[in-house]
């Protein structure tokens, strides 16, 4: 065999293989860059509200990339995998988009928060509060250690007389209760009661109890807080709308 061909062969015989390494770096960049999106709620509103800087947000994931990968990485690489990332999210919140657009917020002032330890004497008390109650707000969300009622305020001495002392592992007044009420795709689109949830963390406001019901998002808040919650909630819902329009 002369040096010609045994060059050609050497040649055929490393190229791919020096390819597909390439090819598998750029790949285990892009599933770490992923990984880390998918993991940080603030990194994915940043992205998909296009209010982050992609170039700022590379080097600031860099170091945790390399990290999880355990070698060094090329920032290049790091703003293409963002990027790429960006397009995905962009499709993938389409659909929470729409269902935010078309959805409604209600706020009910003045309600009351009580928890109580599940028993077989609270569980018919709760029942029978259902029955009598039917007019009033009235929300029951139950676990497997505890029952808690969210109710109006001007009931709250009434049904906190209703339980024993001792079965009362939580109370609490000066609530309000901020409604959301979305149309029924919301059943079948992830991600919609997160970015309701998100915007209110950006706030800094602690959601003292939330519940899903059919289509109803309710969270429940301080009654200081809950015009600053109003707020963050109306313009996500008018930023959503104003896309729709473009």
């Amino acid at each position: 065999m002369t040096n010609i061909n045994k060059k050609i062969r050497m040649k055929n015989n490393i190229m791919p293989v020096v390819k597909t390494s390439v090819l598998s770096r750029s790949e285990s960049v892009s599933k770490a860059v992923k990984t880390i999106i998918e993991n940080d709620i603030a990194l994915q509103d940043a992205i998909r509200r296009e209010y982050g800087n992609l170039s700022a947000i590379a080097r600031m994931i860099k170091p945790k990339v390399e990290e999880n990968l355990q070698r060094k990485v090329n920032l290049q690489s790091v703003i293409t995998a963002v990027k790429r990332t960006r397009r995905s999210y962009c499709r993938f919140f389409e659909d929470v988009r729409i269902v935010i657009a078309n959805s409604v917020i209600n706020v009910r002032t003045d309600v009351a928060k009580l928890s109580i330890e599940k028993t077989r004497r609270s569980l018919l008390t709760t029942r029978k509060l259902l029955a009598d109650y039917q007019e009033e707000f009235l929300q029951v969300s139950e676990s497997i250690s505890a029952i808690t009622l969210i109710f109006d305020q001007k009931l709250f001495h009434e049904i906190y007389s209703l339980f024993k002392k001792e079965d009362i592992l939580d109370e609490k007044t000066n609530l309000a209760a901020i409604i959301m009420r979305s149309p029924l795709e919301i059943t079948e689109t992830p991600g919609c009661i997160a970015t309701f949830y998100n915007q209110i963390f950006r706030r800094r406001i602690n959601i003292y109890d939330t519940t899903s019901c059919f289509t109803d998002t309710i969270m429940i808040v301080k009654m200081e807080d809950v015009g600053s919650a109003f707020s963050v909630l109306t313009d996500l819902i008018s930023e959503a709308r104003l896309s729709q329009q473009k």
